[in-house]
């Protein structure tokens, strides 16, 4: 049983066939918002980021939003199999008071779960030598710009769905894309305009990443908005995946115009083999990035996730999720039992990332 399937873009095709997977081809790493799903990649990450990138030292971006930010920023850490352990340990561990916690309640253990996971590494994250952090979070316009109590913000993203069941490029009437980065790394591919989304890059500083991360995984209508984050602009913020859920982004700008002998591949270790560009979309699937006129954004791109087989084997036939919480309600211990089986399941998963950089079987993958 194979635990890990493979879709590449045709220029990342044609790179492994010609080179094999080197880790000192992969500029980019993108960490998907999806909540505990994030979790499955716990052994996988470690030896990535704590192994076989540093075999290979580079410049290398790593773009997330939600738990995909948070993954990221356990990667910049001096110790990544610690930060990335910890990461897993105070993520499920997470208890509450009552089935319904109170967007308070919600706000703080969560506060607290990225005040241990990053006080005292913020200049590890600051300052890697190779790793550049980029996170992302949506800032809300007119009606969600600043909603003064929970039924305006109802109201707002009720509108703000309608909207993207019309049209992506609608949303962004009410959404924008704050990406808050390592001024060391302009990102170039991501800075020209592709797409509807107003975009702006805010520098990643002490002050502003604990907030930030807290706003990229900040979820509506049960956590309370993020405001006030230092450097960036004024205004509401909520989870990055409202905008960016798979983070469906023009990672094919990032290829030189000219052969070189070390690629700009996109390595995107994922929960699914589709990627959806937004969270509002997940029930569009002709939205999906791999479809349209953008699917050339992929072209560069190398993906890797759990097979149908593997998902299987996991408790409860599945990846944690979000649900799991009213799933277990107040059993904490059952539900941290479950996950934590389920983290070390992920295992076979960094087992077969890395057998398949050692040796690639391009039989083994399918065109994105």
């Amino acid at each position: 049983m194979k635990a890990l399937t493979f879709h590449a873009g045709p220029l990342a095709m044609a790179r492994v066939a010609q080179y094999g997977l080197r880790a000192r081809d992969i500029a980019i790493v993108p960490g998907a918002a999806g909540g505990p799903k994030g979790l499955i990649f716990q052994a996988l990450d470690s030896w990535m980021f704590g192994e076989w990138f540093p075999s290979a030292p580079r410049e290398r971006d790593l773009i997330g939003a939600s738990i995909g930010a948070w993954r990221m920023a356990a990667a910049c850490q001096k110790d990544p199999a610690r930060a990335f352990a910890l990461l897993g340990e105070l993520y499920a561990g997470q208890r509450y008071t009552s089935l319904k916690p109170t967007p308070h309640e919600i706000n703080e253990v969560v506060q607290a779960l990225l005040a241990e996971l990053v006080r005292g590494h913020e200049d590890d994250i600051l300052n890697h030598p190779h790793y550049r952090m980029h996170l992302i979070a949506a800032r809300g316009r007119r009606s969600l710009a600043a909603p003064g109590h929970r039924n305006a913000e109802l109201r707002g993203f009720i509108s703000a769905a309608l909207h993207n069941a019309a049209s992506r490029a609608w949303l962004a009437r009410l959404m924008e894309r704050v990406v808050i980065g390592d001024v060391r790394s302009p990102a170039p591919w991501l800075r020209q305009p592709f797409d509807a989304f107003t975009t702006h890059f805010t520098p990643l500083t002490r002050d502003n990443l604990a907030p930030g991360l807290l706003a990229s995984g900040t979820l509506p209508l049960i956590m309370k908005a993020v405001t006030g984050i230092a450097d960036a602009p004024e205004g509401s913020y909520w989870d990055g995946g409202i905008v960016d859920y798979h983070l469906a982004l023009p990672y094919s700008r990032a290829v030189p115009t000219d052969e070189q002998e070390q690629g700009e591949l996109v390595l995107y270790p994922h929960f699914t083999s589709h990627i959806v560009p937004g969270w509002l979309d997940k029930s569009f699937p002709w939205r999906r990035a791999s479809r349209g006129p953008n699917r050339g954004w992929l072209d560069n791109m190398l993906l890797a996730s759990p097979s149908q087989e593997f998902l299987r084997t996991l408790p409860n036939g599945k990846l944690p999720d979000r649900n799991d919480f009213h799933f277990y309600g107040l059993n904490h211990d059952e539900r941290i039992r479950v996950w934590k089986r389920a983290i070390a399941e992920g295992e076979r998963l960094r087992d077969e990332l890395a057998a398949f950089a050692e040796r690639p079987d391009l039989a083994c993958i399918l065109p994105i």
